[in-house]
């Protein structure tokens, strides 16, 4: 059911030095940031051969983000991204199996524009999935 692997997401405490490190000292191709005001974040993506780095930082209060950067003060990993053909039918068989989706159940648009739906870490070997739509 899961496609190609979209983003890697890595919460950071400062998205300018994050932004510098990748783009000067790795010498990656880095996205200007974007802020995601439905979704409490700004974005910056880092754009690999193979995939993306997503780099998160807190918008506003009331963050998602922000708990996250609160226990973990040097940011880290979040969550990992993977497309699928049809999000609905993949919701449908992810709810089926027992798996949990956070929020309405409902997809929301993501930073590229398309549907997206988060599933509960405690699900999937303690690890925060997102899908989106391919």
């Amino acid at each position: 059911m899961i496609g190609r692997l979209n983003h890697v997401a890595i919460v950071v405490p400062d998205m300018a030095a994050a932004a510098a490190l990748y783009r000067d000292t790795l010498g990656a191709n880095v996205s200007e940031m974007l802020d995601q005001p439905d979704h409490g974040v700004t974005t910056v993506f880092i754009e690999l051969p193979n995939t993306k780095i997503e780099l998160l930082h807190p918008l506003g209060e009331g963050s998602p983000i922000q708990a996250f950067l609160d226990k973990n003060p040097s940011g880290g990993m979040h969550h990992v991204c993977y497309e699928v053909d049809d999000i609905i039918e993949a919701r449908d068989r992810i709810v089926a199996d027992g798996a949990r989706v956070i929020g309405s159940g409902e997809p929301r648009i993501g930073a590229h524009g398309k549907p997206v739906l988060f599933l509960h870490p405690k699900d999937f070997c303690g690890t925060l999935v997102e899908i989106e739509q391919a």
